[in-house]
């Protein structure tokens, strides 16, 4: 395992990925350090206020933890296919009374600047990125301050991209992921290539320690993914079950009763690709949408949170992995001290 990991109190190379929307509990990332692992808390659609209040909380456990924000790297819809999107989709509002022909299109950065300037002025141990790589200014701050910075990539390009700017770690994600690709070029889904093999691709360009993740559901993936070159695992999709997580009532029945469903990369919800289990949102709607991040987002976001209220999964983002089937309602660190039971 990396030295900076194990500076930080880490004995166990398994650690709790960042899940923005609910899942990523202060509980669940407290239990990840408990576990002897760590655990992220998501900064991703909180302003500033709302992430320190959860970084007080997991403070106050007193573990090692992390902080994952989204970075800047805006992906602006055409106006024209946003309307039409809209219209598209807008009887899937009406089932709650929602009026999505009325929408306008947000492109906001999701408090970037804010969040920086409070992980500046209350540095935390960890601090990762996903979506692009900050400016290497940025970088520097943190570094000065005492966190570690780690960057997702999902190529070898990104790799290096990383690496230029000053990361001190990469998180190597593979397509397998549930939620949002880390991808900086969302116009193109990463290629479909096994984490062992992409951790030895990027391995091959960089010196930096690499953190596997994608897909990792069982000991087994654990095992293979430091096989391979990992100096740690990260895990996501199979703790949103865990009693923990803030994962919302119909995105684990889903969970619970997926064996039909499968998994599908979609830009449906949010404009940007992420991999989540099919329902009749995904079905109907994943071909249609244009690409528009954050805008998207901010045009179904209500009918989610509606529909999520109302039990419904076929209107709701269910992000899942390729391991999702061995997912557990168990405590957290049960399912992490399982996960390296064969290190």
């Amino acid at each position: 395992m990396s030295e900076a990991l194990t500076a930080l109190g880490v004995s166990a190379p398994v650690l709790a990925a960042p899940m923005a929307g609910g899942p990523g509990t202060p509980a669940l990332v407290v239990a990840a350090a408990r576990a002897g692992g760590m655990g992220f808390l998501a900064g991703g659609y909180k302003d500033a206020g709302a992430l320190g209040e959860q970084i007080d909380q997991v403070r106050a456990g007193g573990v090692p933890f992390g902080v994952n924000l989204f970075a800047p790297n805006p992906l602006p819809v055409d106006p024209a296919e946003f309307r039409r999107y809209a219209c598209t989709i807008a009887p899937e509002g009406q089932a709650y009374g929602l009026d999505l022909l009325a929408a306008e299109a947000v492109e906001d950065d999701d408090h970037w600047s804010d969040k920086i300037e409070l992980l500046l002025s209350r540095p935390v141990p960890v601090v990762s990125f996903t979506f692009a790589v900050p400016h290497p200014a940025v970088v520097r701050a943190l570094r000065a301050a005492g966190t570690l910075v780690l960057q997702t990539v999902t190529s070898p390009a990104e790799a290096l991209q990383a690496a230029e700017a000053g990361a001190d770690m990469l998180v190597v994600q593979a397509s397998a992921a549930g939620g949002h690709s880390g991808t900086f070029t969302p116009r193109r889904s990463p290629a479909d290539v096994p984490l062992p093999r992409l951790l030895g691709e990027v391995a091959n360009r960089v010196s930096l320690p690499l953190i596997g993740a994608g897909g990792l559901a069982t000991p087994a993936d654990v095992v293979q993914a430091l096989g391979a070159g990992a100096a740690a695992a990260m895990v996501g999709t199979v703790l949103l079950l865990a009693d923990e997580s803030g994962t919302s009532l119909p995105h684990k029945d889903a969970l619970a009763g997926a064996a039909d469903r499968g998994t599908v990369v979609t830009r449906a919800f949010t404009g940007r690709p992420a991999r989540a289990l099919r329902n009749r949102f995904t079905d109907r709607y994943g071909d249609l949408a244009p690409f528009g991040y954050p805008a998207l987002h901010h045009l179904t976001g209500p009918m989610r949170r509606a529909a999520a209220a109302a039990r419904d999964p076929e209107r709701i983002n269910l992000w899942a992995g390729t391991g999702h089937h061995h997912a557990t309602p168990e405590p957290a660190a049960r399912i992490l001290r399982r996960l390296a039971s064969r290190l």
